[in-house]
């Protein structure tokens, strides 16, 4: 799915970008009156998680200091101090007893998530790089973008749960003659997690197939049914500087502040120099302030207090959310073991609603915001036009907004699946 309507008289020298996911129904929202009526609508299309106190969790930061030192550049890599304790919060909570541990030179600070990936993609060279399907939306544009590498799909099937197997991993890897993997865990939009043993047997198979594994953790505080406060690959490497293993995570979603756009990068030396360079002529670096802002809030114990506070929360909005699809006659496939999205078939419904398009219309003048799964089914370049879309009866709900807005969207939703079944 894209933009209906391409930009108007843009000049010849530029393409135009389409609206992808959540910025295609937002923009689709705000001119149905979003803006407008904010309190009246429920965005449960939103990517974002809710941002203020949670039982808890840290005290929100409030104020961000600058002084005369901060309006200067910060380096391309990140402020240092920044980098150490990001490192240091890695090896503790992920590294404690292993004889390689990070260092500040494995970490590099940037501006948010996407942008972090930019900077890593950059500077991947002509190779396969496999993603999955369903995945981030964001992915698609970012594959498109450079042109140095080609964008494999790899199928996870529903029936399986998207459950992806170390042996399927492996054969994918071999088969399609793959040198780098990017995945988000836990999976946007469908929450499955790789954890545990199953997580140490991806990261020994790209020590051994010597295949770059990049993983997109940014919800890996949105874990449920376990006794684990966080996940990261970061805990099964061996080598930090030898293991073929990246990581991406920041402020955004487990620390819940995405207005602040720090992220970090945490991986082998060579690589946080490549993306550095990148970083020198792709952005210049992230803004010093945020970044010693950041620095107060990356400790084991803040962490591991918002991983719990976030745990239960989202706990609770996960069931409601769930529970009130089941209602609705949408079909989720049980809870999502991660983030904050349940991924809902809704090929049940009648035929004005049975697609994830005419879904979001009908939500929509309903004065309510959800992500049609067409956006999901990554497809860099439009290489599969023509095709039917994998996910075409597939919506994406988030919880991610408060209790009240989560339980306000559902009851819209039924009013508006309640009408649609009268006419």
């Amino acid at each position: 799915m894209s933009q209906k309507n391409p930009t108007p008289n843009l000049p010849r020298a530029f393409r135009s970008a389409p609206k992808t996911g959540v910025l295609f129904v937002m923009a689709e929202a705000e001119r149905l009156g979003f803006l407008r009526q904010r309190d009246q609508w429920a965005n449960l299309g939103q990517g974002a998680p809710e941002t203020g106190n949670l039982p808890g969790a840290h005290a929100r930061l409030q104020n961000v200091a600058i002084g005369l030192e901060d309006h200067e550049y910060a380096p391309v890599a990140g402020l240092r101090p920044l980098r150490e304790a990001v490192a240091q919060l890695y090896n503790e909570r992920y590294r404690s007893g292993k004889r390689s541990q990070y260092t500040y030179e494995n970490v590099a600070i940037c501006a948010g998530g996407r942008l972090a990936l930019t900077r890593l993609f950059s500077v991947v060279g002509h190779t396969n790089v496999g993603h999955f399907l369903p995945d981030y939306t964001a992915y698609e544009e970012l594959f498109s973008t450079f042109g140095t590498f080609i964008p494999i799909p790899i199928l996870a099937e529903p029936g399986a749960g998207y459950a992806f197997t170390v042996g399927q991993l492996e054969r994918e890897i071999l088969g399609r003659g793959l040198s780098a993997i990017l995945l988000s865990n836990p999976c946007n939009p469908t929450g499955n997690v790789i954890r545990d043993d199953e997580l140490a047997g991806w990261v020994r198979t790209a020590r051994e197939q010597d295949c770059t594994l990049i993983f997109d953790e940014f919800y890996s505080h949105y874990i449920y049914d376990g006794p684990e406060s966080s996940i990261s690959a970061c805990e099964h490497v061996q080598d930090v500087n030898r293991d073929p293993v990246v990581v991406i995570d920041g402020l955004t979603k487990n620390w819940r502040y995405p207005g602040l756009r720090v992220s970090w990068t945490v991986g082998p030396k060579e690589i946080i120099d490549a993306v550095t360079s990148a970083g020198s002529y792709l952005d210049g670096g992230c803004s010093r302030p945020m970044q010693k802002a950041a620095l107060e809030l990356v400790s084991l114990d803040i962490a591991n207090r918002e991983a719990k506070a976030i745990q239960t929360a989202f706990g609770a909005k996960r069931e409601v959310m769930a529970a009130g699809l089941s209602e609705l006659g949408i079909a989720v496939d049980g809870l999502p073991a991660g983030g904050f999205y349940c991924w809902g078939d809704v090929s049940g419904l009648g035929p004005e609603c049975n697609t994830g398009s005419s879904f979001l219309n009908a939500a929509l003048a309903s004065k309510t915001i959800v992500v049609p799964g067409g956006f999901f089914d990554i497809n860099p370049g439009k290489r599969r036009q023509g095709r039917a879309c994998r996910f075409g009866n597939f919506v994406r709900f988030s919880f991610g907004p408060p209790m009240q807005e989560v339980q306000m969207g559902l009851a819209q939703l039924g009013a508006a699946l309640a009408e649609s079944s009268r006419s």
